[in-house]
């Protein structure tokens, strides 16, 4: 019980002792004299008449079972986007199924239930006036649940009712803690096994190094409904074909694979886009293309050689790099000691970058963490302090640089093992006699002789021709080295590009690379490497590609000051995110920047509007971009703090070279019921919504509906306030107070 007239306790006190200080005042000082069992009588009666009447004032009430039976709500989301637009049932479409089965609900639920209608795709809303239409571009599914458990929050609904095919582009599963305890029960609308249907799984590109360098293309496809009948694949770029394929299933709906050599233009942006030829049977040729961009080279990187003397390998190697015009390259070499028994070096450098060098080697995070790669060529490990070792080995973690070992110098007795750069290589140094397996073909390789495993034959670094066999015979051709160093046997993640073998025919690593925090790090254990270009025709380059492909391929993951991050597959009318890092000289985050942003769309208009700081932490910028129409769009942003200009990026973005809406049709059973487990309710299939309507009914009477009712509305408390009034009046008769 609770009072309906809200007061603080002091007042209810103050109303109740009130009355009994006005019962007590009535018959202090009566007119007769009373005897004290008489005044304590009517005192009594006096003081619980008036306190019968407070109590009414105050409304007492109390919580009781409703008598009524209210209507219960049911929100049911429909799905509209798309792929509910497939007709996979005897004509029927998916939406049109789903029409049908909210109406067969709301019949079996009856009159004490009522469904409210949502639909979603890349929103929620109420359905439009007429027949739904399935339009939307994308099935957020997640969101949508989401949303709509939280509007009904506060209320008391017996289940959440969601009629869908199962697409649902978010990739993120529902987070049980934001659907607040509502029951979410899921009915798949659909076929689980699509009727006749081909459709492009997948289209991936490889790492462009070089300019017109080949990288391979990988697509798969699938087919369904056609039993093993070959699928034709094509390949175009920039809508020029180049290319056909006609690869046959092993099995009726087993995958095939195919993999497209091409050379992408290194001036500009190719798009390479894979489709197949459509068949009228089809139940949707939306599903039959599948595009991927490949952005033009990046800008010039900017490398750091450092050599421990001078020698050939120096000289060529250094050669070879600065014949390539996407690499800015800097150079220190020990000469040899002066007068007082220092070291002296020939320094190689731009103008604003040689000071640092003078010592040998940068000191300062900021002049190291300027490039981008670096080369240590035949240096002892104590030719470095630890100090410089360590912000090495943060200059490939926390900066994403490369960093290339090379030289029987940089591996003799402990190397740099023992050193904070001792995780960051991808060989175990204190493992020297470590062995490993020689590649397929590499039997009988002569000693020194380099030889590329699997994985090198189809690395971008190491990769020398289109195909692999003609990259292997390339390989294989190169003469054999001066000598190898034993570097010890691959990390846990480290790759083995090359190998080579020792006098008594084992198999040792050549080339050796692995990832470290954000950047790359590379062994070469060779030595004397400018064998292979001058034993080798004036015409043959494959040196000066080895060494490109290497460096370029170590240098390619670190960013600039200002970099763009990649975006989400968008597709066209939608908007995304524009997300944009600004850092310092030191690669710190920078918070107190001013970013612009210009998005050039496929027609050649260009729109500019700035970014906002998202997170100072990471010193990230935001700003909304909408892409309205299909094609390749050029995102750039500059940032500048105050009038320094802090840096630029440049980042292409395909849109509509993905329809993720209409990716395997079939019903996707799993994600909606992972859903219903999640959410504690159930799937069912369209067919048993009279089942569904059974569950709902039980779930919505679970809860007992409570109403506030009063306790002084009623005849006993009007007998109780007169029978108190008449007693009194009869005692003060007897007494001769009447």
């Amino acid at each position: 019980m609770r009072f309906a007239v809200t007061l603080p306790w002091w007042g209810y006190v103050l109303a109740f002792g009130l009355a009994a200080v006005l019962a007590w005042v009535a018959y202090a000082r009566a007119g007769v004299r009373l005897t004290p069992p008489h005044r304590a009588l009517l005192t009594a009666l006096r003081a619980a008449s008036l306190a019968l009447i407070v109590l009414a004032l105050l409304r007492p009430v109390a919580p009781m079972p409703s008598t009524a039976q209210p209507t219960r709500v049911v929100p049911v989301l429909i799905d509209v986007s798309r792929s509910m637009g497939i007709a996979d049932d005897a004509g029927r479409t998916r939406l049109a199924r789903a029409e049908d089965a909210v109406r067969r609900l709301s019949e079996a639920l009856g009159p004490a239930f009522r469904p409210e209608v949502f639909t979603f795709g890349e929103t929620v809303a109420p359905p439009p006036p007429g027949a739904l239409q399935a339009v939307a571009r994308r099935s957020d599914l997640t969101t949508a649940v989401e949303e709509v458990a939280e509007r009904y929050r506060r209320e008391q609904i017996p289940g959440l009712v969601v009629l869908s095919d199962g697409g649902d582009t978010s990739n993120r599963p529902a987070v049980p803690g934001r659907l607040a305890g509502v029951r979410v029960f899921t009915v798949g609308v659909g076929a689980a096994e699509a009727a006749r249907d081909r459709e492009i799984v997948s289209v991936t590109a490889g790492e462009a190094l070089l300019p017109e360098a080949s990288i391979d293309l990988s697509v798969s496809a699938i087919g369904r409904g056609y039993g093993t009948d070959p699928i034709e694949i094509r390949l175009s770029a920039n809508g020029r074909p180049i290319d056909v394929r006609r690869p046959r299933p092993a099995a009726e709906g087993a995958p095939v694979h195919e993999v497209f050599t091409v050379s992408p233009a290194s001036d500009r942006p190719t798009v390479y886009t894979v489709d197949i030829a459509g068949d009228p049977d089809e139940v949707t040729p939306a599903n039959n293309t599948r595009s991927v961009l490949v952005p033009p080279q990046a800008a010039r990187r900017t490398i750091l050689m450092v050599e421990g003397a001078p020698g050939f390998e120096h000289t060529f190697l250094r050669r070879a790099l600065a014949g390539d015009t996407g690499l800015d390259v800097d150079s220190v070499v020990r000469k040899g000691q002066d007068d007082d028994g220092r070291d002296t070096f020939f320094v190689q450098a731009a103008d604003g970058r040689a000071a640092a060098l003078s010592t040998g080697y940068p000191l300062s995070r900021e002049a190291l963490f300027r490039y981008d790669a670096i080369v240590f060529g035949n240096v002892e490990a104590d030719f470095f302090t630890r100090e410089q070792l360590d912000l090495t080995s943060r200059f490939v973690a926390e900066r994403g640089g490369g960093l290339l070992v090379l030289g029987a110098r940089s591996f003799e007795r402990q190397g740099l093992s023992g050193t904070p750069l001792a995780e960051a290589l991808p060989v175990d140094l204190t493992d020297r006699l470590a062995e490993i397996r020689a590649p397929e073909g590499g039997e009988g390789l002569a000693v020194n002789a380099p030889a590329v495993t699997a994985d090198g034959s189809v690395h971008p670094a190491t990769r020398l021709a289109a195909s692999v066999e003609a990259s292997r015979k390339l390989w294989r051709e190169l003469p054999p080295l001066a000598s190898v160093s034993l570097v010890g046997g691959p990390r846990p993640g480290a790759q083995v590009l090359a190998i080579t073998t020792s006098p008594g025919g084992d198999a040792h690593p050549l080339i050796a690379v692995q990832r470290y925090g954000q950047g790359r790090t590379l062994v070469f254990a060779g030595e004397a490497s400018w064998r292979w270009r001058m034993m080798r025709p004036a015409s043959d380059t494959a040196y000066d590609t080895i060494w490109r492909q290497l460096v370029r391929w170590l240098a390619a993951p670190a960013p600039g000051g200002v970099t763009i991050a990649p975006l989400a597959v968008p597709l066209p009318g939608s908007a995304e995110a524009v997300s944009v890092a600004v850092r310092d000289a030191r690669f710190d985050a920078s918070s107190d920047a001013e970013v612009d942003i210009t998005l050039t769309d496929p027609d050649g208009r260009a729109r500019a509007f700035p970014a906002a700081l998202a997170d100072p932490g990471d010193g990230r910028y935001q700003a909304s971009a909408r892409f309205d129409q299909p094609g390749v769009y050029r995102l750039d942003a500059e940032a500048r703090r105050g009038s320094t200009r802090l840096g630029s990026a440049t980042r292409y973005v395909l849109v509509g070279g993905t329809d993720l809406e209409m990716a395997d049709l079939r019903l996707n059973e799993p994600v909606l019921q992972r859903l219903a487990t999640s959410a504690g309710g159930e799937y069912l299939r369209v067919a048993e919504v009279a089942r569904l309507a059974d569950r709902l009914r039980e779930t919505g009477t679970g809860a007992e509906v409570m109403e506030l009712r009063d306790l002084w509305h009623n005849v006993w408390t009007l007998l109780g306030i007169m029978g108190l009034l008449a007693t009194e009046w009869m005692v003060r008769r007897r007494v001769g107070l009447a």
